[in-house]
């Protein structure tokens, strides 16, 4: 039974990451994302005696989630530092890797960490609490040009100059997720701005916060090395500018989804996808948790380059 706190956060695709990571007993495991602990403590289930689970998360509020079992190590760091704690540990490859990039239901509903539009609240955002800039602070400091690169490419978002106009006209008084929200509204009229858009602009300074993008690129680029030959990655992304670099690494060994090929034309690559298409959450389960709606799972195995 997982016994981490009462809706923190509830796992997504859960059994689905179980079953295709094909968890042997007495392997070595990674879950890059601890948020609640709910996958955690589905891989520990299936882990034998001699197994290991190697934990990542950047947030105190998930860190008590970690189980309490000898087989368990906690890293109190962002996943993108993965290959140096790991080897930190002593481990030099593991069996597979399991990444949840989604923000947990914690912290969207803890209104003080500023996450959601729904709660008036500092405008914070931060998933490692002592980072060193807020969502507050990105708004106060940076330049017309960079806002509008931020929410053009983090949020999808077309016609943005109304609204980086507004902000760069109230400098500095953006403090608050109210604040914002006024902003927005201003901008594009309150009829206009409905909670998707809500959505894109509040997205659009999380990934910048906490460098979400670079984050993603740095831990997947340090993963071939890490795998052992047959291991699988399995990673749930939550909008198409994550999904985009997961499907084009696992399937090209690449960021920018280019197959490398040797002399004779066979592809060079470090994984082989488990799947044709991502796995998505069933009708069933987005009816129990919405926030699963926009979930992706992509699934690859570790294999083995051939020499000639």
């Amino acid at each position: 039974m997982m016994d981490s706190k009462p809706n923190y956060h509830i796992p997504v695709l859960f059994f689905e990451a179980l079953e295709l990571l094909a968890i042997k007993p007495d392997g070595v495991y990674v879950d890059a994302t601890l948020g609640g602990g709910g996958h955690t403590r589905g891989i520990l289930e299936k882990l034998g005696p001699a197994g290991k689970l190697v934990v990542f998360d950047q947030d105190p509020d998930a860190w008590p989630n970690a189980p309490k079992d000898d087989r368990v190590i906690l890293v109190k760091q962002n996943f993108r530092h993965i290959a140096k704690y790991l080897k930190f540990y002593g481990i030099k490859q593991v069996d597979g890797i399991l990444a949840d990039l989604g923000v947990s239901s914690h912290q969207f509903d803890e209104a003080i960490r500023g996450f959601s539009f729904r709660f008036d609240a500092p405008l914070d955002m931060r998933m490692n609490t002592s980072g060193a800039k807020d969502a507050a602070q990105v708004l106060a400091t940076y330049d017309e040009k960079q806002l509008l690169e931020i929410f053009r490419k983090y949020g999808e978002l077309r016609q943005v100059h109304h609204l980086v106009n507004k902000l760069m006209a109230k400098k500095g008084q953006v403090k608050t997720t109210r604040d914002l929200v006024a902003v927005a509204e201003e901008a594009y009229g309150k009829r206009k701005c409905d909670a998707s858009l809500l959505a894109q602009i509040f997205q659009a300074l999380r990934i910048e916060v906490n460098e979400e993008l670079k984050v993603l690129e740095e831990f997947l680029l340090a993963l071939p090395p890490l795998v052992k030959t047959g291991g699988r990655v399995a990673i749930m992304s939550y909008h198409s500018l994550e999904d985009r670099l997961v499907k084009h690494f696992l399937k090209t060994g690449h960021l920018s989804g280019e197959m490398e090929k040797d002399f004779y034309g066979n592809d060079i690559r470090p994984f082989k996808p488990t799947q044709s298409k991502p796995i998505i959450p069933s009708l069933e389960e987005i009816s129990r948790n919405s926030r699963a709606s926009s979930a992706k799972m992509r699934v690859a195995e570790k294999i083995e380059i051939k020499k000639r």
